[in-house]
């Protein structure tokens, strides 16, 4: 006979910084982020697509450190900076969107949120990258119906502009 588990026993208060806001989230600790990103906060630019960390669709920002959001634990993020797509495009239209679509880097769009926060890190790293270093950054995702060649332009773009 099997034991049901009351949910609330093994839930605990996490914290953390969400998008710029303090979060304090009563959720499982081994609880996935990407579950708590968008069920519970309701945040679906990050994508849920493999689910084991091989397509870069969920990925985000912790500490200014890129995550796939489907391999990271709730506990992972207590007292940490989570940035997801939403914060990226807060105020106004990112760079890195606009040379999205300026040069048609997307078709359906699942990878771009991914894509974006991968180069955003790379940014920061590396202020004037070259596109290699570029590619390079976009090695843990994946496009599955663009060719690449609308991505390609983005990151020559993005090679030639100024730091974003």
């Amino acid at each position: 006979m099997s034991q049901k588990v009351n949910p609330s026993v093994s839930e605990k208060t996490i914290t953390f910084e969400m998008n710029g806001k303090t979060m304090h989230l009563s959720v499982d600790p081994a609880r996935r982020l990407i579950d708590i990103l968008r069920y519970d906060l309701d945040l679906t630019g990050t994508k849920m697509s493999c689910e084991i960390g091989r397509c870069g669709a969920c990925m985000v920002l912790i500490d200014g450190k890129t995550y796939n959001s489907c391999l990271t634990m709730a506990y992972q993020c207590e007292g940490k900076k989570v940035v997801t797509i939403e914060g990226v495009n807060a105020d106004e239209v990112d760079p890195i969107l606009q040379a999205f679509l300026e040069e048609g880097g997307f078709q359906c769009g699942y990878c771009t949120p991914g894509m974006v926060i991968s180069i955003k890190a790379l940014l920061k790293e590396h202020p004037h990258p070259t596109v290699e270093q570029l590619k390079e950054g976009l090695a843990g995702n994946l496009c599955r119906c663009t060719g690449y060649g609308g991505i390609y332009r983005v990151l020559e773009r993005l090679s030639r502009t100024e730091p974003v």
